[in-house]
């Protein structure tokens, strides 16, 4: 067991002033797995302090520095790749493969940002006068706990790559990933301040964060509740906020689809990240005529889902979190047949064998409609909700009717057609017969799944603010 004691302020591992200790646990046999020392709002103070007095130097570096700093960040994290997996699936309870993914995407986030960045013009002629795209100062990156280092790293580099600098507070409950990361960014020997990092709840890290007038911006990724006392706090001292919140998406399985591929692949949207996954496809929207057939291509599909030990390869469901998340899903199940839902496959209840953990058996509500709660609020588990539809038009109002927008798919023959609908969703990213991720396309949602766009030139975009020059 690791007990993590550490926080780390202007370049340097130290003694946090905060002192409650969190219980770390597995949540693959709810055993204690370590322990964290979180910090308080001294430490938080002091993290903004060293920020901000980085910024003063860091903001004047040129794009071909923050470059250099941004491949020794990439450097040093591929180095321990193996590592940071194998913690991910420890002490989180991803699977495998979700975890090998999401550490490629931590990557992925100093690459992607480099290759904006090289061709990224800081000034530019407007009119008759010069307008320079100036970084906003000190950041706070508030990240979850459902790919944490993977958010840390996307978000940091796009700070780096603005010449901000940034204070970020990661889920307690990631403390092992984050100690693995902190390790290897202390290793890429950015100048001092540059990055902070503060273990601690939200209420009292976070909430130093989003009330400090030296923060000039939120980057937040986490529930849409969260988001909103975040963007009511923010306004008091003007901050810009980035927020990427939650999700419900639809999955249109248009009438001319290929029944064979769309199914697994729904399933697969549904059920990515253990179902713990805002941009997770939940609502299957299917013409009334294939419904039968799509039934017995879910069962088939879904009798297949490997549920189990995350660090196996073959798993494809690991556990929820941690108890409450457990709790949460479970009840969520339990009213989707108090509302009158067929339950089709799973429900209630643990796999045999798997009593010890968190783990949900894949589950798949069929006669569903778009008003019932598990229609429209996120679960952020493994259950699939299946709704009829009638006509093409039908879908998109269906796919819609919902007060979130972050991504949509659809499945068709017909490439064109799918296009036709895609742009008819009201979601920040649709994807079209596959699931596919693109680090230098804008990624945030419509209504309330966020506000501002992370990801490529939008993304950095946000960390900067134009200053107009008349002469």
């Amino acid at each position: 067991m690791k007990t993590i004691d550490t926080i780390y302020v202007n370049g340097a591992f130290v003694k946090p002033h905060g002192t409650e200790v969190f219980d770390l646990i597995s949540p693959t046999d709810n055993g204690l797995i370590g322990k964290v020392i979180l910090g308080d709002e001294t430490d938080t103070q002091l993290a903004v302090a060293a920020a901000k007095e980085a910024f003063k130097t860091f903001s004047q570096t040129t794009k071909e520095e923050r470059i250099a700093y941004l491949q020794k960040l990439y450097d040093v994290v591929k180095q321990r790749e193996c590592e940071l997996i194998e913690v991910m699936v420890k002490e989180y309870g991803g699977t495998l493969h979700f975890c090998t993914m999401s550490i490629q995407n931590a990557l992925s986030g100093f690459t992607s940002a480099i290759e904006v960045l090289k061709t990224f013009e800081f000034q530019k002629i407007v009119g008759k006068s010069k307008v320079m795209l100036q970084p906003l100062g000190v950041v706070g990156i508030i990240t979850p706990w459902n790919a944490s280092n993977g958010f840390i790293c996307s978000k940091l580099a796009m700070a780096i790559a603005s010449g901000s600098t940034a204070v970020i507070k990661p889920s307690e409950m990631s403390a092992l990933q984050t100690q693995l990361l902190l390790e290897c960014f202390h290793e890429a020997a950015l100048p001092k301040g540059v990055f902070n990092i503060v273990n601690g709840r939200g209420n009292v890290v976070g909430a130093t964060l989003v009330n400090h007038r030296d923060v000039a911006k939120i980057s937040f990724t986490g529930s849409t509740a969260v988001g909103k006392f975040i963007a009511r706090s923010a306004v008091d001292t003007m901050k810009r906020v980035t927020l990427e919140l939650g999700g419900k998406s639809p999955n249109i399985i248009l009438d001319d689809a290929n029944l064979e591929d769309a199914i697994p692949m729904a399933v697969s949207a549904a059920y990515m990240n253990s179902g713990q996954a805002c941009i997770a496809g939940t609502r299957l929207l299917v013409h009334e005529s294939k419904i039968a057939e799509v039934k017995e291509l879910l069962k088939e599909t879904v009798e297949q889902v490997k549920v189990g030990n995350p660090a196996d390869a073959t798993t494809v469901l690991g556990p929820m979190v941690n108890q409450k998340q457990y709790n949460r899903v479970q009840e969520y199940i339990k009213l989707g047949l108090e509302e009158g839902a067929e339950l089709l496959m799973g429900g209630p209840g643990k796999p045999e064998g798997l009593e010890a953990g968190n783990f949900v058996k894949p589950t798949v509500f069929v006669n569903v409609t778009n008003d019932m709660r598990i229609a429209r609020e996120e679960i952020f588990g493994p259950v699939l909700s299946v709704i009829t539809y009638k006509t093409e038009e039908e879908a998109i109002e269906i796919a819609n009717d919902t007060d979130y927008g972050l991504q949509a798919y659809v499945s068709s023959s017909d490439v064109m057609r799918a296009k036709r609908v895609a742009s008819q969703i009201v979601a920040g990213r649709v994807l079209i017969n596959g699931l596919y991720h693109d680090p230098l396309a804008p990624f945030g949602g419509f209504k309330q799944s966020g506000i501002g766009r992370e990801m490529g030139v939008y993304g950095l975009e946000e960390y900067v603010e134009p200053k107009t020059i008349l002469v």
